[in-house]
């Protein structure tokens, strides 16, 4: 397994604006400089976190699908990040792995978060989604899914990364960068957790503090407060390493999680 290229975009949303986001996004994209294996968008990164489906909503063919698949046909690389979805009368906050060669993935967000009354208008996901990208194995979650370690427990070695797209609120920032060197610690893997910057449509104020997180709780990336196109690496020797000297997840319980 070979050290993983990794792009995140910490970006402004404009609200309910799919044109003008995607515009945005594509013209921040045109910054990388180097070879990419994965971009990592935020949380319904071509609206804003919205309940305003009947506006917004794009069928699987859609747009915003059209485009993820341009992009990852581009720059040759998987592009990820939730977008709001209908399908068979139902809506999702779904978050799609769109690989270069069109072929994708997908995950629905399983917490919804009900003090936004998110759980009102999307239906929940059933599933958990681990995804392989040149050895590593991806386990992709969305936004309030963080808080709850039970869904996302690293029960034998499932994946090495725990990748988080969020629309998460800066008043609960302190939350968002406790809990999450606390999942990569506990689940020995990286945790990379993508946020949005600005204020959204119903003036709630996000700072981003898009990070990564090493198994060892160690900081490789972090950006607060401004929008941010950044590439770094993470080290498949580092994850060995961690494992074999701690083998803690050996010792963990087993359980199975009801439907």
């Amino acid at each position: 397994m070979d050290n993983l290229k990794v792009t995140v975009f910490q970006g402004y949303l404009f609200w309910e604006n799919i044109d003008k986001n995607l515009q945005n996004i594509t013209l921040r994209l045109s910054g990388i400089r180097e070879k990419t294996d994965l971009i990592i968008l935020p949380e319904m990164f071509n609206t804003g976190f919205s309940m305003n489906v009947d506006a917004l909503a794009e069928p699987m063919n859609g747009k915003t699908m059209q485009w993820m698949t341009g992009v990852a046909k581009k720059y040759e690389c998987v592009v990820t990040g939730s977008l709001i979805i209908s399908e068979s009368g139902k809506f999702y906050n779904r978050l799609i792995w769109m690989r270069p060669d069109g072929t994708y993935e997908h995950y629905d967000k399983r917490h919804l978060f009900a003090m936004g009354k998110e759980d009102h208008t999307y239906t929940a996901g059933t599933k958990r989604l681990i995804v392989e990208l040149n050895g590593w194995k991806i386990c992709p979650v969305i936004c309030y899914d963080l808080r709850f370690p039970v869904w996302l427990r690293n029960v034998d070695a499932a994946y090495d990364i725990l990748l988080v797209v969020a629309n998460w609120p800066e008043k609960r920032a302190l939350h968002w960068r406790t809990l999450i060197p606390a999942r990569a610690i506990e689940n020995q893997c990286y945790v990379i957790a993508v946020n949005r910057v600005g204020h959204d449509g119903n003036e709630v104020y996000h700072s981003g503090d898009s990070n990564c997180i090493d198994p060892n709780g160690k900081v490789i990336y972090y950006k607060r407060d401004e929008e941010d196109l950044y590439t770094f690496s993470i080290n498949a020797d580092e994850l060995a390493f961690v494992r074999r000297a701690m083998p803690f997840l050996r010792d963990a319980d087993d359980f199975t999680i009801q439907q």
